[in-house]
C-alpha cells in the first residue's frame, strides 16, 4: 500500500458496520480513512495504518477535510440513535454529504440502506429508502445495497435478541415475533459492499441482499438460544402489544440504547424479502445460513478485546461472557484541577491506600466493600503503597486492567452484581495550565436485573463519584502547593 493508492473512506466508522468495515478493508490492502463524530470511539478500536478524522454530516464545515482525496466513500451513517426526529436529521445529513462529495471529486458513493416493502409506513424503513434517494439525486454516482438483519456482535437487532434469550426463559412477546426477514452474516454483508464498490457495472444500481433463509424473529431467537447453549425459550405472543408498546418494554430487558431499539421495533410491521438476483449476477457467493452466522459471530466476538481505551463490546470487558450485554451504560463526569496532569496522576497513585482512602466519602466506599464481602465478592484490601499502578494489580474491589502512566487508568470491578463494569480515568492538560480529569463509569448489564441495578444505583454512583473527583482534584492541588 502506498500514498498513490486510491483512498477509500468509511463514513460512520464508529457504527456497527463501519467499525467492522475498516479492518476488513485494511486486511485487503486498501488505503483507508475512517470518519466519525468522536475520535475517541475510533481510537479505542486500535486500528493501525488508518487515517482517522472527526467529521459530522450535520456540520458541513467538517466534511471537506474528511472527503479530500477520496475516491470511494462508504456512507454508513444514520441518526436513529439520536431519538425522535431522526428522519429529518438523516435527510439533512444525506444532502450535506452528497454536496460535499461532489465538491471533493469523489468518484463513487456506496450506501448501505435497509430492506423495505413498497410503501413502507414506518419511520425507520422509509427513512433508509429516502436517504438513498437523496444521495442519488446528487452528481456523484451511488450504489445502494439494501440489507435486513445482520448477524454479528454489535448489530442492534442481534443484540436485542441476545439479551432476550440469554435472560428470559419465558417471554410474553409482542406480535412482531411472527414477522420474518432474511438474516445475514456480517462477513457476507461486508463482502457484498466491497464487491459492489469495485465493479464499474454496479454504478447507479439499487441491490438487495440477505441470507439464504427467511425466518421469523421467534425462530431466530430459538436459534440464538441454541448458539448460547440455553434452553429453547418459551415464547408467548400477545396480539394486543403494538410495536410502540413493546419498544417501552424493551427498555427494561435489553442493553441496546433505547432510541435505537425503539426505532428498530417501530419498523417491525412488515415481512421483509431480499431479491438478490441482480446482486449475485455481479457478486456471486454462497451466504452462510443462520446457525453458521451465529457461530461465526460468537467466534469473532471472542477475539474482540480491549486496548488501552475502553472499547465498547470488548469481550474481556464483559467478563468473557456471551450473555452479558454488548452495549453498555455509562456515566461521564469531568473535573478541572489547578494541578498538572503529572501531579494529578501522582495523587491518583495513592488511590485506596490506607492513608488516602478514596479522597472523599471513604465510609461509603468501605460500606460497599463490606456489602460485597457479605455477598462473597472479591476484596483484595487497600493498596499497601502509593507507587505506580501495575496491570493485573488488585485492591479493594478493583483490578487494574490497563494503565498508560500519566494519562489513563482502566479499572475493572469485582463487585458481586448482575453484570460487568469498570471505571476509566483520563488526565489531560487544560488551557489554564492545570488538568482536566474525566471519569467514565461503565456498566454492561446482564438482563433485566443488571439494568435495574444500574438505574437504581445511578443517583448514588453520581454522588460518590463526583465527590471522588472533587477530592482527587483538591488533593492534587494541595500537593502542588506543599
Amino acid at each position: 500500500m502506498s500514498a498513490s493508492d486510491p483512498l477509500w473512506l468509511v463514513f460512520g466508522a464508529s457504527g456497527y458496520v463501519g467499525r467492522n468495515m475498516v479492518p476488513h478493508l485494511v486486511a485487503q490492502g486498501r488505503r483507508v480513512r475512517a470518519v466519525a463524530r468522536r475520535l475517541s470511539a475510533m481510537e479505542a478500536e486500535g486500528w493501525q495504518g488508518v487515517d482517522q478524522v472527526r467529521a459530522d454530516a450535520l456540520d458541513p464545515a467538517t466534511l471537506a477535510p474528511a472527503l479530500a482525496g477520496v475516491e470511494v466513500a462508504f456512507y454508513l451513517v444514520h441518526s436513529m440513535g439520536g431519538g425522535r426526529g431522526f428522519p429529518a436529521r438523516d435527510r439533512e445529513a444525506a444532502r450535506n454529504f452528497a454536496k460535499a462529495a461532489a465538491e471533493a471529486g469523489v468518484s463513487r458513493i456506496i450506501y448501505l440502506g435497509g430492506l423495505a416493502p413498497e410503501g413502507a409506513d414506518t419511520e425507520h424503513l422509509s427513512s433508509r429508502v429516502e436517504t438513498g434517494e437523496i444521495l442519488r439525486a446528487g452528481p456523484v454516482p451511488v450504489v445502494e445495497l439494501r440489507a435486513g438483519i445482520i448477524i454479528g456482535a454489535g448489530s442492534a437487532a442481534f443484540e436485542v435478541m441476545r439479551d432476550l434469550v440469554a435472560h428470559l426463559p419465558i417471554m410474553v412477546t409482542p406480535r412482531w415475533v411472527s414477522v420474518s426477514s432474511p438474516p445475514m452474516a456480517l462477513d457476507d454483508l461486508l463482502a457484498d459492499l466491497v464487491g459492489l464498490a469495485a465493479l464499474p457495472e454496479a454504478e447507479g444500481g439499487v441491490f438487495e441482499t440477505g441470507g439464504p433463509e427467511r425466518q421469523t424473529y421467534a425462530a431466530m431467537m430459538r436459534g440464538l438460544a441454541r448458539g448460547l447453549g440455553r434452553r429453547r425459550p418459551i415464547i408467548v405472543p400477545v396480539p394486543f402489544m403494538t410495536p410502540k408498546l413493546s419498544s417501552y418494554w424493551m427498555d427494561l430487558v435489553t442493553g441496546v440504547p433505547a432510541p435505537l431499539a425503539r426505532a428498530l421495533i417501530g419498523g417491525l410491521r412488515h415481512d421483509l424479502r431480499a431479491n438478490d438476483t441482480a446482486l449475485r449476477a455481479l457478486v456471486p457467493r454462497d451466504c452462510l445460513g443462520f446457525d453458521a452466522a451465529v457461530a461465526k459471530a460468537f467466534e469473532a466476538e471472542r477475539g474482540m478485546l480491549s486496548g488501552d481505551r475502553w472499547r465498547e463490546g470488548a469481550f474481556d470487558l464483559r467478563g468473557y461472557r456471551h450473555d452479558i450485554s454488548f452495549y453498555g451504560k455509562r456515566m461521564t463526569l469531568e473535573r478541572h484541577s489547578s494541578a498538572s496532569p503529572a501531579a494529578a496522576w501522582e495523587t491518583l497513585e495513592g488511590l485506596a491506600t490506607r492513608a488516602s482512602g478514596y479522597f472523599a466519602l471513604t465510609p461509603i466506599w468501605r460500606l460497599r466493600a463490606a456489602a460485597n464481602r457479605l455477598l462473597r465478592g472479591a476484596d483484595a484490601g487497600p493498596r499497601q503503597h502509593a507507587g505506580p499502578f501495575a496491570e493485573g494489580e488488585t485492591f479493594g474491589f478493583w483490578r487494574v486492567h490497563r494503565v498508560r502512566p500519566g494519562e489513563r487508568l482502566i479499572l475493572l470491578s469485582s463487585l458481586r452484581a448482575p453484570g460487568e463494569g469498570g471505571m476509566e480515568i483520563t488526565l489531560e492538560p487544560d488551557t489554564a495550565g492545570g488538568s482536566r480529569i474525566t471519569l467514565v463509569l461503565h456498566w454492561h448489564p446482564a438482563g433485566v436485573w443488571g439494568l435495574l441495578y444500574w438505574f437504581l444505583l445511578w443517583p448514588a454512583h453520581a454522588v460518590v463519584l463526583r465527590a471522588f473527583l472533587r477530592g482527587l482534584g483538591r488533593a492534587a492541588a494541595q500537593e502542588k502547593m506543599s
